[in-house]
């Protein structure tokens, strides 16, 4: 075994846990550490909007033909349905069959103001903006994401004209790949120090009936991700391909952990992909969409959410129209969910309006959301690495590893 392949990920395993001590038995220094921390998470974003453009535009121009680059995208969108409809239905099975784990007796405030926006207004502020400007902000990333999708549709529809720009978008993703490998220089640093301050505050909001909830939820997700993702990457890619998978899956899942947020993670799963040998093309455009809409930990999450509420409500979590409905709602929620730490207002939103409850139910959304926010994005993040194999081995077939090893010597 090739140590040095492991130096960088055991580096920042052991920053996460000095940090984590640090946090839990030094009492203050987690607050103080954290700007610190702020300092990566915002390297990390401010370079994250650029990556996902030129990413997703260099890919679909560069694509070689727009016959492939539908292929991809059709495939893309089935493994995100497909594989978010089964998180969401073993969720639901985990929650029938330990419902005393999902049943919490809270007391609900009212939120001062809960500013009710229609779904018609929901839908057009996920896919687009008023301004051009207004689009690389990261609550947008949508908006950014159909508009890079567009612009590098007519890159690519261009012919000739747009040869140029397509080059000038592949070597703009180079630069923002290596800007972000500069960046992780200082990950220990900053992830510790996050870390320490998310360690210093995390345990006084598990409490009570809210740490059932997140003990559910934590081996529900631990389960899911060792057992299902190891079935989809043999799917994918047969026993080499669950080799190669969990080989590379340790950075990505640290990063995760540390960060609590899909977008920050993206950069590292961009790497890890790429030493599992998925293509360029297929890597690019799936893990950039998926950083935002394909999310089997909030899935997960809005199922039990959903558990929690109708328990709260006393309402009857039965019958297949709220099973079905519940399904649908944790697809379109978690397809909704911001790839940001604590994202998801819109979708818990959603969630309230579609089963008629009332606007006190979002203090205690917002309360399952904080405790079961880190399982959640480890499952998020990393789901998104099997995804782009899966897509990989349709679209460039069973020996899509082997041929892109072959490429990239």
């Amino acid at each position: 075994m090739n140590w040095k392949n492991y130096r960088f990920p055991i580096i920042l395993i052991g920053s996460l846990l000095v940090g984590a001590l640090i946090g839990v038995y030094v009492d203050g220094t987690g607050q103080a550490l954290k700007p610190l921390g702020d300092i990566f998470l915002n390297l990390m974003f401010m370079i994250v909007t650029p990556l996902i453009a030129t990413s997703i535009i260099s890919a679909v121009a560069n694509s070689g033909g727009s016959g492939k680059l539908k292929k991809i995208m059709g495939w893309t969108t089935i493994v995100f349905l497909v594989t978010g409809a089964i998180a969401a239905i073993y969720m639901i099975v985990v929650v029938k069959l330990f419902p005393q784990f999902s049943t919490l007796s809270v007391t609900l405030t009212k939120p001062e103001s809960t500013e009710s926006v229609s779904w018609q207004e929901q839908l057009v502020g996920i896919f687009t903006t008023d301004g051009f400007v207004n689009m690389f902000q990261r609550e947008n990333m949508m908006a950014l994401i159909v508009f890079s999708l567009l612009v590098g549709f007519a890159i690519n529809l261009s012919g000739e004209a747009g040869k140029p720009v397509a080059k000038l978008m592949n070597s703009a993703s180079t630069v923002m790949l290596k800007t972000i490998s500069l960046v992780m220089y200082y990950a220990p640093i900053g992830l510790g120090a996050y870390f320490a301050y998310l360690a210093s505050t995390f345990g006084s909001i598990v409490i009570e009936d809210y740490a059932k909830a997140f003990v559910l939820y934590l081996i529900a997700s631990l389960l899911f991700f060792g057992v299902m993702f190891t079935v989809y990457a043999f799917i994918a890619g047969g026993s080499s391909g669950v080799k190669r998978f969990w080989k590379n899956l340790l950075s990505p899942s640290v990063t995760a952990i540390g960060t609590c947020s899909s977008m920050a993670t993206l950069p590292v799963n961009l790497t890890a992909s790429q030493q599992i040998g998925v293509s360029k093309e297929v890597r690019e455009t799936v893990l950039s969409l998926g950083a935002t809409m394909h999310k089997d930990g909030s899935v997960m999450g809005l199922v039990l959410k959903i558990s929690v509420l109708f328990s709260v409500f006393h309402m009857e979590f039965a019958g297949w129209q709220t099973i079905g409905t519940a399904v649908l709602v944790a697809i379109l929620g978690g397809t909704l969910m911001g790839a940001i730490p604590q994202g998801g207002m819109i979708a818990e939103m959603m969630l309230i309006s579609l089963y008629g409850l009332p606007p006190e139910a979002l203090p205690i959304l917002a309360a399952v959301s904080t405790v079961i926010d880190v399982p959640a994005t480890l499952l998020n993040a990393t789901s998104d690495n099997y995804a782009a194999m899966l897509v990989a081995r349709k679209v460039d077939g069973k020996d899509w590893a082997t041929n892109h090893e072959v490429e990239e010597v």
